[in-house]
């Protein structure tokens, strides 16, 4: 399908900002400060609207390299009584961003799902290679699977979730769960890393000029596998011998995205393995679109797909209302 106007009045937005000095290749460009410039840009033009919630704090968990700061939302005071939860790892291909990046859509997702979402701080690449990051994400599931009730969360009620290199972490957590023996109740996978080959139709179609650039990707996951088994299912997903018995799972994908297809495909293995999953593919749009509902009806309508997937794998644990 041809590009939505939205994404073609964002896309022309990000070639204004990003374009690299003249005279130097674009591969040569430092792609941090450059993501980082972006996203300021895109909050100056598009002012995010951070929802409010009767309880925000931010905590701190014991993971295997010191303390892995955690932000939790709750659409109900802790008072209420516990929740189910989501424990939600954010995108920037390992490298970049941190739980501000994603604290508008963990608030939304809170207040739409009636649960308690675990915002997570892992450790990023390149100091903190593989397997640091999946090694955080495992030690806050594991927290809130050993202590809800400090967390506020219903015992029993425990999903993850995330987007790009935060859906590889959910992909691969939901894995580690499943082999000792942890039931989780869903796995929210929005526009999911979930190999290493990067050698997919769209990765090819739509590797430059639509957002997530696929030679800034490869060097990120570089940096991030560095050196590591590129077979690793904690790494690549997609790759794990048998998916039999993984959480029940939504998995949502951008038409215009180089991940586009190998979420796709994790999505059909799964299904393949007898795991109850939805796919679903939002045309004409690119990747972060989800983050993005200031920008992108399909961002808005991809949250309330997620919510609603949410709520029926939380059932009547879910809360009943929606915080104002």
């Amino acid at each position: 399908m041809p590009l939505h106007p939205q994404t073609v009045s964002f896309l022309e937005l990000l070639s204004a900002w990003t374009a690299p000095p003249e005279g130097a290749p674009p591969v040569e460009v430092d792609a941090g400060p450059a993501i980082e410039e972006m996203r300021r840009r895109i909050g100056e033009v598009f002012p995010v609207v951070r929802r409010e919630l009767p309880h925000v704090e931010d905590l701190a968990v014991r993971g295997p390299g010191g303390p892995v700061t955690v932000r939790l939302y709750r659409p109900e005071p802790l008072e209420r009584g516990p929740l189910p939860a989501l424990v939600y790892l954010h995108g920037g291909g390992w490298v970049l961003g941190g739980v501000d990046n994603v604290d508008a859509a963990c608030r939304d997702l809170a207040a739409g799902a009636g649960c308690a979402v675990l915002n997570v701080g892992y450790r990023l690449a390149p100091e903190n290679p593989f397997p640091a990051a999946v090694d955080d994400a495992w030690a806050v599931v594991a927290a809130v699977a050993r202590e809800p009730a400090r967390y506020g969360v219903a015992p029993g009620a425990l999903a993850v979730g995330g987007d790009s290199a935060g859906g590889n972490l959910a992909a691969a957590v939901a894995l580690q769960a499943r082999d000792r023996g942890l039931p989780l109740a869903h796995q929210l996978l929005v526009y999911p890393v979930t190999d290493t080959a990067m050698d997919t139709p769209s990765w090819r179609e739509y590797g430059t000029g639509y957002g997530l650039d696929a030679a800034t990707l490869a060097r990120f996951m570089d940096l991030y596998r560095d050196g590591a088994d590129p077979a690793d299912p904690r790494l690549a997903p997609l790759r794990a011998p048998d998916l039999a018995g993984a959480a029940p799972a939504t998995v949502i994908t951008a038409e215009c995205d180089i991940l586009r297809d190998e979420g796709e495909a994790y999505a059909r293995r799964l299904a393949a393995a007898g795991v109850p999953v939805e796919a679903r593919r939002f045309d004409g749009v690119v990747h972060s679109f989800f983050l993005l509902p200031e920008i992108f009806d399909a961002g808005a309508e991809a949250m309330d797909f997620a919510v609603r997937r949410l709520r029926a794998a939380f059932g009547d644990q879910a809360a009943e209302g929606s915080a104002a």
